[in-house]
Parts: structure tokens; C-alpha cells; sequence
């Protein structure tokens, strides 16, 4: 749900809003709207500044030290030098080694005595193919060494043979030596870069420091000067169950403030109040954006139906066990991810073994399962395949609590009498829904459904094409109920069908693991021969550890999908709101 916001107005002098900016982050609750982008010099620098520690930290934790490298003290104030000599030093002993690699084949001489005689000296490359030997006999010629790809010659004096070359600068034993050299700097540098992993932490903090100051630069931006530029006001939120805690902080500063109930119009910040299930999607949420301050957070649906539409994707038992581990492994790396992988595997085993799949064989044919093996999906319904059927029927009540939903928020917002066409809709499509159910059920005779279906048409038909718009003439309340009609009836059947997507990418990833396992069994044969059983197992587990990579992604990706185009749409979602921030030490 949406938390409610107090709007607090402060008036204070001019130029003394950066000081009371700093007491309002040791609040940490007080959002003031602030820039976007850098306001001045300073803010600019700050930014540089947060910026330049960032990629300085990730560099060092990334570089990519000598193993020999032992760890030496190092001061955070000459970690962009340190770092900057590590980079080149690298450099040095690449081209060190390039060069050492150039002149190897030319074997070892002593340049200066060779380049000294004052008789040219050329260098020659070719192929086995296109070398002569017999140019020995005219030129002075020496073959210096030869491979399968090449040979290496030089020649005396006057030249005119093919291949010729830049020659070596020197024997490839003082390169070899320049080599050496570069790899101990680089060593040497390795262990500071050692010693200034262990103090990254204050390097991280000098980034924050610098992030904090840079959100009060942004947030004195928004000051508006009043009175000839002697005082200014500042506006900002914050959640009304604080306001207690607020208050009591604001009392003792020398600042004027006034508090009052946050409105619409002021586009007041939107922090969501959920339980702790619910808040491990909000990260989904804000992917699309938050809700205006008069709408209705999605979070709730969305934590039911992603979790629920993603195991039906994954569909087997199996592959949720693996990221249950894959959860609990991951708990001290990505906590906060940590648990929402645990919870979608959870979901994805419970789904899985209704569908009595685990690594894709059929647990249902399983001896230890046959006392339970009522609790299992048939594999038809009414001569379908059943999870097709049930993806349909997921889908068709995701749409109508989508549509619910609507009909709640604006007759909340807009009044009864202004959402009768919004009524109208809701209650042909989801009325009609709930009376097929029971009648497929039983509960109702085909005599009761017809009168009742009737009687929901009737009364639906009177809000969509009379009463959609009370202030609107009621001819072209027809006109716009009829466009709506046609919008109604071709958007709904395409949002229903694009639910079959749950069942088939379930299907695809059974069908592909049923494949692995089939090619292991086919590798293994009977299993008495007991080597075989090392291809069987290196095929299966990679197999099957494809399979899940590419389900799950398919199973994050297509859910939220339907939760952003079908859910949002039915439910006339519309992401306009802000996220609160408020200002706080880092």
C-alpha cells in the first residue's frame, strides 16, 4: 500500500539552508525535491569527485594482480597513483613480451657489432615453398631458423630477394631481460594493489561523504528566495506515521515550519508500506514506475501473480529445488536478492510437483508416490491438455481482478456515478466469468444461468452504452460505448491468449529436458558398463543446467510481462508518481 505524506513548509534566512539541510539528513526522513543534474560549480565537483571514487574502487577490486604478488600496506591517498603505475607497468611487460616474442626467432647476436660493420644487413621472411635454397650460392645468405610456416634468413651487402623485413633492434635475450624487470615492477605494484583491497571500505566511504554532501548541493537548489532574497522556503515530505519523530527533531532548530496533509496536486513522494513477502517485489514494481499518490500499489498483485506465473513457466519440481540452493548460496553475496530466489523456487517446486515433474520424468509413475497420486494436474481437462487449461483460466482471473481493481480505484477517485461505465464492464465480463463457473460447477441450473446472464447484460448495458459518461450527450454515450465494445472484445481475447505463453514455455522446457535425459540414456544404455556412466552424468547435469538458465529467463521475463501489459492495462494502471528519497547520511 501507498504510505500517506505530511508536506512540511520551512521559511528560514538566506544562506543558511545548507546548514539546515545537513540536520534534516540526521533525520534521514524529510524528502526535499532536488535537481536532477549538477547546479553549480561545487555540485559539479562533488559529482566528479563520487564518480572518480567509484570507478577507482571497481578498478582496484577488478585489476588483475601477479599470483607471486604479496600484499603491502598502502595509503587510500595514492590509490589513483598506485593504480595508474599498476596500468602501465602492465603495459611495459606486454610490449616487453611482444617484443621478446618478435626477436626469438632471430636467435641471439650482439646488434651493435652486427649493425657496426657498415655492410648492409637485411632480414628476410617466407614460406617453405618460396625460399631457394640455392640464392646461398649468389648472396651472401644464412638461414637463421625455420618452422613449418616460415623460414628466417639474412643477407649481406647488396639484396634484391623477396620477404625482406624490419630486423631485430637486438638479441631477444636483452628483451627477455626488459621482460623480467617489467613483471617484478608489476609484482611490486600487485602487492600495494593487494593492500589497498583490504582499505577498500574507505575508499567507499569517501564516496558516500561525497554523495551526501552532493544531495544537500542538490536539494539547497530547490530553495525559492522570497522578501528581496533575505529568507527562502523550502518544501518537502514525509511519511505521516513519522511525523512524531519529525516534529520533535524540527523543535529545537532555528527554522519557521508548518506541517499539513499531502495532496495530490503537489505530487507528493510514494514510499510503499508492505509486509516483508510482499516488499521483496518492489523491485519489479519500479522497473515499470511508481503509482501516483491517488492510485493504488500494484506490489500485492504483482508478489502473487509473478511468483505464481513464474513457477508455471519453470513447471518442474526439480529445477525450483536447484534455486532454492542456488537462494540460500547466494544469501551472503546478494542478500537482498537472496530471498526472492528462495521464495521463487519454493513456488516453482510446489507447482512442479502438481504437475508431478522432477528434471523432467514423471513422478506420478513412481512407486512412493502412489498414495497421493490423487493430488496430481490429469494431463487433460474436457480433452485438453490440462495445464493449457489452467494457464487460460489463471489468465482469465488475472484480467478480472485486474478489472476489479479498476472499478474500485475509480469509483475511490471519480465518484460512483462517474465510473458507471467502468461498472458496466466489470460486471458483464467478470459477473459472466463467475455465473460459467458455476454453472460448470453445477450449482446453477442452464434455466437460472440464462435468466441471470440476461439480467447481467441488461443492467451492464445500461452503463457501458448509457451511463459511461453522465455529463456526455446520451447519443454519443452509445457512439463511445460501441467503440468500446469493439475495443473490449479484440483487446480481452488477446490478452486471454497471450496466457498460453505460460503453458508453452513450461512445455518447451519439459520437452528440452526430456530430450537431455533421453540423450543420457541412449549414452549410458543398460549401465553395467561402468565408464559410461561418466559421459551419462557430465551430459545430463549440464543438460539439465542449460535448461534451467534458459527457462529462467524465460520465466522472469514473460510473467512480467503479463503483470505490465495485461494486469496494468485491465487495471488502468498508470506509473506517474516519484520515489521518495529523503535526505540522509549515506
Amino acid at each position: 500500500m501507498i504510505d500517506r505524506m505530511t508536506r512540511y513548509s520551512f521559511i528560514l534566512l538566506s544562506g543558511e539552508q545548507d546548514a539546515f539541510l545537513e540536520k534534516l539528513q540526521e533525520i534521514g526522513l524529510v524528502d526535499i525535491t532536488r535537481s536532477v543534474k549538477p547546479v553549480d560549480e561545487e555540485s559539479a565537483e562533488l559529482l566528479e569527485r563520487a564518480d572518480k571514487l567509484h570507478k577507482l574502487a571497481d578498478e582496484i577490486m577488478k585489476a588483475d594482480v601477479p599470483e607471486d604478488a604479496v600484499s603491502e600496506p598502502c595509503s587510500v591517498a595514492d590509490a589513483e597513483t598506485v593504480l595508474m603505475n599498476f596500468v602501465d607497468a602492465k603495459l611495459a611487460v606486454e610490449e616487453a613480451r611482444e617484443d621478446y616474442n618478435s626477436r626469438l626467432p632471430w636467435g641471439d647476436f650482439d646488434a651493435s657489432k652486427l649493425y657496426g660493420t657498415g655492410i648492409p644487413v637485411h632480414f628476410h621472411v617466407l614460406s617453405p615453398k618460396a625460399f631457394k635454397p640455392e640464392w646461398a650460392e649468389s648472396n651472401a645468405l644464412a638461414e637463421v631458423s625455420r618452422d613449418k610456416n616460415s623460414v628466417r634468413f639474412v643477407v649481406l651487402g647488396d639484396d634484391t630477394l623477396p620477404g625482406e623485413v624490419p630486423g631485430p633492434a637486438a638479441s631477444y635475450k636483452e628483451a627477455s631481460a626488459r621482460e623480467e624487470a617489467a613483471l617484478g615492477r608489476l609484482t611490486l605494484l600487485g602487492g600495494r594493489i593487494l593492500g589497498l583491497r583490504d582499505r577498500i571500505r574507505e575508499l567507499q566511504a569517501q564516496e558516500k561523504e561525497c554523495m551526501s554532501l552532493l544531495d544537500v548541493r542538490l536539494a539547497a537548489a530547490a530553495a525559492v528566495p522570497e522578501a528581496e532574497n533575505t529568507i527562502v522556503t523550502l518544501t518537502g515530505f514525509a511519511p505521516t506515521s513519522e511525523d512524531k519523530r519529525v516534529q520533535e527533531a524540527l523543535e529545537p532548530m532555528d527554522v519557521f515550519w508548518f506541517a499539513s496533509k499531502a495532496v495530490v496536486q503537489e505530487n507528493p513522494p510514494i514510499r510503499f508500506k508492505n509486509n516483508k513477502f510482499v516488499r521483496m517485489f518492489e523491485t519489479l514494481t519500479d522497473m515499470y514506475g511508481r503509482p501516483s499518490y491517488d492510485g493504488f500499489d500494484p506490489t500485492p498483485f504483482i508478489s502473487v501473480f509473478f511468483m505464481l506465473f513464474f513457477a508455471f513457466c519453470m513447471g518442474d519440481a526439480g529445477y525450483g529445488l536447484v534455486l532454492v540452493i542456488l537462494g540460500l548460496a547466494m544469501k551472503k553475496m546478494l542478500k537482498d536478492l537472496a530471498p526472492l530466489v528462495v521464495t521463487l523456487g519454493v513456488a516453482t517446486m510446489v507447482i512442479g510437483f502438481l504437475f508431478h515433474t522432477f528434471f523432467s520424468m514423471d513422478i506420478s509413475q513412481w512407486a512412493v508416490f502412489a498414495p497421493i497420486k490423487g493430488v496430481f494436474l490429469p494431463s487433460q481437462i474436457a480433452g485438453n491438455d490440462a495445464t493449457m487449461i489452467l494457464a487460460l483460466a489463471v489468465g482469465i482471473l488475472h484480467i478480472c481482478l485486474a478489472m476489479v481493481v479498476k472499478t474500485i480505484h475509480e469509483t475511490k477517485t471519480k465518484g460512483f456515478f462517474a465510473s458507471l461505465g467502468t461498472w458496466g464492464w466489470t460486471l458483464l465480463i467478470v459477473g459472466g466469468v463467475a455465473v460459467g463457473a458455476f454453472a460448470l460447477a453445477g450449482v446453477l441450473s442452464s434455466e437460472v444461468t440464462k435468466w441471470v446472464l440476461i439480467g447481467l447484460g441488461a443492467v451492464s448495458a445500461l452503463g457501458i452504452f448509457v451511463f459511461n459518461d453522465p455529463k456526455r450527450n446520451k447519443f454519443a454515450n452509445v457512439g463511445m460505448g460501441l467503440w468500446d465494445t469493439y475495443n473490449m472484445i479484440t483487446g480481452l481475447m488477446g490478452d486471454v491468449l497471450s496466457y498460453l505463453r505460460l503453458y508453452a514455455l513450461g512445455l518447451a522446457g519439459s520437452m528440452l529436458g526430456m530430450a537431455f535425459n533421453d540423450m543420457g540414456k541412449m549414452v549410458l544404455g543398460d549401465g553395467h558398463v561402468l565408464p559410461l556412466w561418466i559421459p551419462f552424468i557430465l551430459l545430463v547435469v549440464l543438460g539439465h543446467t542449460l535448461n534451467i538458465a534458459m527457462c529462467a529467463l524465460g520465466a522472469f521475463v514473460h510473467p512480467l510481462r503479463l503483470n505490465f501489459l495485461e494486469f496494468f492495462k485491465n487495471s488502468g494502471y498508470e506509473a506517474t508518481g516519484r520515489t521518495y528519497n529523503p535526505l540522509k547520511k549515506v
